[in-house]
């Protein structure tokens, strides 16, 4: 009887270690690597195309403003980075198996799938609304530069609603502005996966 008690406490015990630490919890930690880079480098893709976009097209009226208004193409390549620095830290955390047992839990594993689906998906939100942003921004400024521009070349001197004294210079604060807080979303989700990258729950097969 006692060899039978001893048993089913050996099963149990190997029942509860698997629901806890199954097999297939450091697939769960490794999606949070893949997710984390794939979707920032997508936003920062994108953002960078669709800044890109607006940028040329400004530069046939405006050469001039080109360098000025790059901004955008850096904020949108540092998500990519974001994602970097969250699959490295994830990479981290992974435990390899022991005696063909999983030492990664599957806590572990859904609280590094979450940071890296936050950094992820907050950097692909970022990329996007940098990218529309800047498109739309970056016209703005070139076509207000190139019109006080032809005002001049007709010889008014005057204000001209303040066409011919303007550089563009409010608009590019503006396009800036709203550039910064477009860009503060991937910062949100970088700092919401670090949080997350350090719960874990380590298990021990003994």
């Amino acid at each position: 009887m006692a060899d039978d008690n001893q048993g089913d406490d050996y099963q149990g015990d190997e029942l509860n270690y698997s629901s806890v630490c199954p097999s297939w919890a450091p697939a769960l930690g490794f999606g949070g690597c893949v997710f984390a880079v794939v979707f920032a480098n997508i936003g920062g893709a994108f953002g960078t195309a669709k800044a890109g976009q607006g940028i040329m097209a400004m530069g046939l009226r405006s050469p001039e403003l080109v360098m000025k208004n790059i901004i955008p193409v850096v904020m949108a390549g540092v998500l990519g980075i974001y994602g970097l620095i969250v699959a490295v830290i994830l990479n981290g955390k992974m435990v390899l198996p022991y005696n063909g047992y999983t030492q990664y839990s599957q806590f572990s594993g859904y609280a590094h799938l979450a940071a890296g689906l936050c950094c992820g998906l907050s950097s692909l939100a970022s990329g996007i609304a940098i990218g529309i942003s800047a498109d739309a921004g970056t016209r703005a400024v070139g076509a207000q530069s190139a019109m006080a521009a032809s005002w001049k070349k007709m010889g008014f001197t005057g204000d001209a609603g303040g066409q011919v004294t303007s550089s563009g210079d409010a608009l590019f604060v503006g396009t800036v502005l709203i550039q910064v807080f477009a860009g503060n979303l991937g910062l949100y989700g970088l700092i919401s996966a670090l949080i997350l990258s350090q719960l874990d729950y380590a298990c021990d097969q003994n």
